[in-house]
């Protein structure tokens, strides 16, 4: 259903109308106050990423002299990404790096801190390049000078060394880019989170005062996954919302999207966690005024669309392992919705696996592989069996409407867990063939 219909509907919630964006920013503040989390929904072009800026706005302070003495919120948006640009050595041609901007509080912490490792931890989730942190750069001198020229931080992209175990120089893409942008920023906040100061020694050899990013008490993300194939944007999603409602997080934080694939992720994340609310966030062209719906209990019918999806992979037989992250993400709502405490209770019990021990072993080991954003997998004939088979018990368990999602043919053929878990190893880093969890 759109969003305009819910909205229109006579038992959609009243909603709270605002004459700009500052009001609006001053309201989320106030709901703050005894909230943890504010997620919105909203259109390209509503105003999402000026809110954020009117909401760090509320909370900054200068002096006479037009300095900064005071500021509560680090956020992620399109202005974050624009403090990073790429120097890409037009005149040789071979070292490019990604500049930079210093002048931004931002970086603040860059040279107090192991940057690089906490990045890294962080990176390691979704891509399979390495980085380096150039601190101290400067262009060679050219006579007549005797100096050469200061140049910003920068970032240095490589997956090969040469013969001298140099790093090789690489272009990032735009999506590698932008997932390496979002891991500066979560090791970032999550300094903030642990209020973590920097250890002996770090930051002292640079002269300056080190800094604990005592200063954050909010964090505002605008839209951290715009350039993410949609498929995998439960990876971030899912990753974001356990690190926010960690109980030893401090922070309030606002979310606000225009995907609705990431705003149901979420809703299915964070609202089990106390202290949350969720959001319309619409814009009036007539009068130019702002308005907060609450979605309640009534996050997107964004299932329906990926259960059809499902099924033309299942049609096709064009079956990734992303889908099966999909399948999860869908009977985890299920569940939830239903009044189980796990995902595997909506998982159909064959006849020969009274217990449903195999379709739900099957379903933990395939959704939690750290699998590459940008490359994905495409499953075994084995595996592409046991997932027609459960979706198709999935769907006709839950009369899901036989019309838009008729029975794929399934197969008689069978594969063990552990066959399976082959396929998935080898599918993962070596840091990834650690057991899975048991049901969420």
């Amino acid at each position: 259903m759109p969003v305009s219909a819910a909205l229109s509907s006579p038992t959609s919630p009243v909603s709270t109308s605002f004459p700009d964006l500052p009001a609006l920013a001053a309201h989320l503040r106030t709901v703050l106050n005894d909230k943890r989390f504010v997620v919105l929904y909203a259109y390209n072009g509503t105003g999402k990423t000026r809110l954020s800026t009117e909401f760090k706005k509320i909370g900054k302070r200068r002096n006479p002299m037009g300095e900064i003495v005071e500021q509560d919120t680090l956020y992620f948006n399109a202005y974050t990404e624009d403090l990073f640009s790429w120097d890409n050595d037009l005149e040789n041609d071979a070292h490019r790096v990604l500049e930079l901007n210093d002048d931004s509080t931002f970086f603040e912490g860059l040279r107090d801190y192991s940057m690089d490792v906490k990045i890294g931890k962080l990176l390691d989730r979704y891509a399979d390049f390495a980085f380096d942190i150039l601190l101290e750069r400067r262009k060679p001198a050219v006579p007549p000078n005797s100096m050469g020229q200061d140049l910003p931080p920068a970032v240095l992209f490589f997956r090969e060394r040469d013969k001298d175990n140099a790093p090789i120089p690489i272009k990032a893409s735009r999506g590698e880019e932008r997932i390496f942008i979002w891991c500066f920023f979560l090791a970032i906040a999550e300094l903030a989170m642990s209020k973590e100061k920097p250890a002996a020694g770090e930051g002292a050899s640079s002269g300056r005062n080190p800094t604990s990013y005592e200063w954050v008490k909010y964090l505002y993300i605008d839209d951290p996954v715009s350039s993410l194939d949609e498929q995998n944007v439960v990876a971030v999603a899912t990753h974001l919302a356990a690190t926010l409602k960690d109980d030893a997080n401090p922070l309030k934080t606002v979310i606000s999207t225009h995907q609705p694939l990431f705003f149901n992720v979420l809703y299915n994340e964070l609202s089990r966690v106390k202290g949350n609310r969720f959001f319309f966030l619409g814009r009036s062209a007539a009068s130019g005024t702002y308005s907060l719906v609450d979605t309640g209990d009534t996050p997107f019918f964004h299932h329906i669309a990926c259960l059809m999806e499902l099924h033309e992979a299942a049609r096709s037989g064009q079956i990734f392992t992303h889908h099966f992250n999909m399948l999860r993400v869908i009977a985890e709502k299920t569940a939830s919705f239903l009044g189980y405490d796990k995902f595997a209770d909506c998982i159909k019990r064959g006849e020969d696996d009274l217990d449903g021990v195999l379709h739900t072993r099957l379903l933990n080991l395939l959704s939690h592989g750290k699998y590459s954003l940008y490359e994905p997998q495409e499953m075994l004939d084995e595996n592409k069996h046991h997932f027609k088979r459960m979706l198709a018990d999935f769907t006709e368990r839950f009369a899901f409407n036989p019309e838009r999602f008729p029975r794929p043919a399934v197969e008689d053929q069978s594969t063990t867990p552990r066959e399976a878990q082959s396929e998935s190893t080898s599918l993962m880093p070596a840091s990834a063939t650690s057991p899975a969890p048991n049901d969420a």
